[in-house]
């Protein structure tokens, strides 16, 4: 704890003084957190605070957000008041009058003023028509989602208040933001003429970012660093001695289409940031690092995914490299172009060796709600779900939409649309399962064509491999009686299967002494995601830290976000976690 929130928070006077500062809230919000001290860090003070706003009453809740909004952040009423604002904050007169407008609407619906998203450095602030997507985005939010979002920002500006007040930079997470906006450059047409990011398995925009990591990585200060046969960016700090075993870690740096700019690469960009702060010191540990940035995980060119670690634990498929992506272009010819070999040979070089490994480590975005509902910035991966996906195809007969009787029709398209019912109702029912129809194809279709074919994604995941099992199957049956009832044809075929991954206690334990130095409240949680350290489980044992996501830890979404000051946390634990493995060396 520094020593001006150590001299602030140490009498009653000052602590009051403090919390009234920071949210303008009167003293029963000072008066509640009182009672939790003692608090071993800012961080533990913010989650104690937000805690406390979260247990209040809505009446309290809804008073803390009726404060003017020009007393907690100028942004919003400096945009709106302002027709000749300059820089990042100018707003013509027209965004202005309809800032104001909407304000107002959005003050009348839900009976407290806008409070705007903020951010900090290197993120620019909100210009006008960013704040205008937002406000229309949050006009259609249901009553009590938007009072949560509120209260959010509400803490938010509280955090970069005290952060002022004790003169802390989470600088450390601002450079991994700087760092994903750079790498967010890289995108694929059409894509990037819209704004938006997407980076498939070997294309230019992937090239590009491999590029990057590497420069990157080499400024770090690592030893070495290259790409392997399937892509993957290595880079390897050596430990005091060059036979010493390694930690490794990592995550992937492809994305899906229309992507966040975290997924992935902040589990490549904290680890590296922990080899530079050692690098800079000149220390070397009793133990090697390996940071991989996994070429492919999303499985979005080919039907196929976890390729880049798959390499690393040898259950590469020799059948992936006659996969073709919707342009025709096999898998190997990609390789190929891109100037890797395109051999199995060269791929089953790259499985590590377990006995030269310490285990594997992952930082990643939660991609969910449970740390932002609980006001957490950090959480302690339990256990990865286990999945299973499959593609399939409802064949029946193509007719006139306009002369075929509806009782003589065989659509397609009507046998998915209950299995996407069906997938719904069978997860609902299995507590833990979720599952998901996210494509949906009609190939030739036409508006006055009833549907001859429909091919649709499957994707079933759970807590333990029997439950996902139970509902994929339950899925299948009911979509095979949904079809003879129709009079249909069905293909099912599975992409991908992937056993539940629970932690290592080991390298759990580790994660849960980093945060309780950090002064941050441990949680435990599962991951309904998949990533890399599933596939890695196979080989080495296991455990990920999970970073806050902002809007509701939305993910593959351009909404994808953090803050520096989480990701700062982040970078810490990452280092505290070395520092661990370094005392028990």
């Amino acid at each position: 704890m520094s020593e001006v929130l150590a001299h602030q928070i140490a009498t009653h006077t000052g602590f009051v003084a403090l919390v009234d500062e920071l949210y303008e809230a009167g003293p029963w919000l000072a008066e509640r957190a009182w009672r939790e001290r003692p608090f071993a860090s800012a961080a533990a003070l913010k989650a104690c605070l937000a805690r406390t706003v979260r247990e209040a009453s809505r009446d309290e809740q809804v008073a803390l957000l009726r404060v003017p909004a020009d007393c907690r952040n100028g942004v919003a009423a400096r945009l709106a008041a302002s027709a000749d604002a300059t820089g990042p904050m100018q707003a013509s007169p027209a965004d202005a009058a309809r800032l104001r407008e909407l304000g107002d609407d959005y003050a009348a619906r839900f009976g407290w003023p806008f409070v705007p998203e903020v951010s900090a450095p290197p993120v620019r602030e909100p210009g006008a028509p960013q704040m205008l997507e937002d406000l229309r985005r949050r006009l259609d939010n249901p009553m009590e989602l938007e009072l949560v979002e509120s209260l959010r920002q509400l803490h938010r500006i509280a955090e970069l208040r005290l952060n002022r007040r004790l003169g802390l930079r989470p600088l450390l997470g601002e450079q991994v933001l700087e760092w994903c906006e750079l790498l967010a450059e890289h995108s694929e047409p059409p894509w990037q003429a819209q704004g938006k990011l997407t980076v498939t398995y070997l294309s230019a925009a992937h090239r590009a970012c491999a590029a990057r990591l590497r420069q990157w990585m080499v400024e770090c200060g690592f030893d070495e660093v290259h790409l392997d046969a399937i892509g993957n960016v290595v880079g390897i700090y050596h430990a005091e001695h060059r036979d010493a075993p390694r930690l490794l870690t990592g995550s992937h740096y492809d994305t899906v289409r229309d992507a966040g700019r975290l997924d992935g690469r902040v589990g490549i960009l904290v680890p590296m940031l922990g080899v530079r702060e050692l690098a800079r010191a000149r220390r070397r540990l009793p133990f090697g690092i390996e940071v991989v940035g996994f070429a492919e995980e999303e499985g979005q060119r080919f039907q196929a995914a976890f390729l880049g670690s798959s390499a690393l634990v040898g259950s590469f498929d020799p059948a992936w490299l006659e996969l073709r992506d919707e342009h025709g272009v096999r898998l190997r010819e990609a390789m190929i172009e891109a100037g890797l070999p395109g051999t199995m040979e060269a791929i089953r070089a790259l499985r590590r060796d377990p006995a030269r490994y310490l285990g594997f480590v992952e930082v990643h975005i939660e991609q969910g709600p449970v740390l932002e509902s609980l006001d957490l910035p950090l959480g302690i991966v339990h256990s990865i779900n286990a999945s299973a996906r499959a593609v399939g195809e409802v064949v029946g007969m193509a007719a006139h939409a306009g002369t075929t009787p509806m009782d003589a029709r065989r659509d397609a398209a009507c046998a998915v649309a209950e299995l996407i019912l069906l997938a719904e109702r069978s997860a609902a029912q299995a507590p833990g399962a979720v599952a998901t129809v996210g494509q949906l194809e009609v190939p030739g279709g036409s508006v006055n064509v009833v549907p001859g074919r429909c091919r649709f994604s499957l994707d079933v995941r759970a807590p333990d491999d029997a439950l996902r099992d139970r509902v994929r199957t339950q899925i299948e049956v009911g979509l095979r009686e949904v079809c003879a009832r129709r009079g249909l044809r069905m293909e099912l075929r599975e992409t991908l299967r992937e056993p539940a991954a629970p932690s290592d206690a080991g390298l759990q334990a580790r994660w849960e002494r980093a945060l309780e130095g950090l002064g941050v409240p441990v949680l435990r949680m599962s991951s309904g995601a998949g990533h890399d350290a599933m596939k890695m489980h196979r080989l080495l044992p296991q455990a990920m830290l999970f970073v806050r996501g902002a809007h509701g830890g939305i993910s593959h979404n351009a909404l994808e976000s953090s803050t520096a000051d989480d990701l700062h946390l982040a970078c810490q634990a990452f280092q505290r976690l070395l520092e661990d493995f370094r005392a028990s060396c």
